[in-house]
């Protein structure tokens, strides 16, 4: 089941706020490295994806110069594959770097998760 937002109104989707954006930011870049983790993809098939989760759905304004700042870091790389339907595809791979880079978020991630939690909850502060 693919997790889904309920608003404050009843509606449900991604908030499009100033609080939700800067979430999405935060976490965009290790979820990317998530979905490499399994195998080569290009870039429209990582929008398509992330689209399956509302909180995570982005656009090609960001997908696309996200890619090119995590090959630029050194935790992905890349490589043109021919596409039946039209010219060739840019795939994107995670390299060690980019392996090290998400084992260290994904252990980090409980922690903070839990940390971020507890502060606010109004009944575990003094």
């Amino acid at each position: 089941m693919v997790p889904g937002i309920t608003n404050p109104d009843g509606s449900t989707g991604a908030p499009d706020g100033p609080v939700a954006t800067q979430l999405r930011k935060g976490v965009l870049e290790y979820c990317v490295l998530a979905l490499l983790r399994d195998g080569p993809r290009y870039g429209v098939e990582l929008l398509q994806e992330l689209g399956r989760f509302p909180m995570l759905a982005t656009s090609q304004g960001t997908i696309y110069p996200l890619l090119s700042r995590l090959r630029r870091a050194g935790l992905a790389d890349t490589f043109l594959r021919d596409s039946a339907s039209g010219p060739s595809r840019r795939y994107y791979t995670l390299t060690d770097a980019g392996r090290a880079a998400l084992q260290e978020f994904t252990a980090l991630w409980p922690a903070f998760r839990e940390t971020v939690d507890h502060v606010l909850d109004p009944g575990e502060n003094p």
